[in-house]
């Protein structure tokens, strides 16, 4: 199990601190979801709304790109 979950409500990195999904539990994420990216997003997007109702004044957009967008990003971005 992973050591980098997330702290609500401001859904925070238990681990290292970052905004989650952080660059580690992305990596974690895109291996255990290797070939299944619409499993991955549908898991994902369990978490996306969940952060939307624990953070209301937070930007729709922002969210979306934070727990959903960064996957349509190169793999080599998800490090980064």
């Amino acid at each position: 199990m992973s050591m980098h979950l997330p702290i609500r409500p401001d859904w925070m990195c238990a681990a290292c601190g970052l905004q989650w999904p952080c660059p580690t539990r992305k990596r974690q994420l895109v291996a255990a979801y290797d070939g299944a990216h619409v499993s991955m997003i549908l898991y994902l997007s369990g978490f996306f709304i969940e952060a939307c109702e624990d953070m209301p004044l937070a930007a729709s957009g922002a969210l979306h790109r934070r727990f959903l967008g960064w996957r349509s990003e190169p793999p080599a971005e998800v490090g980064r």
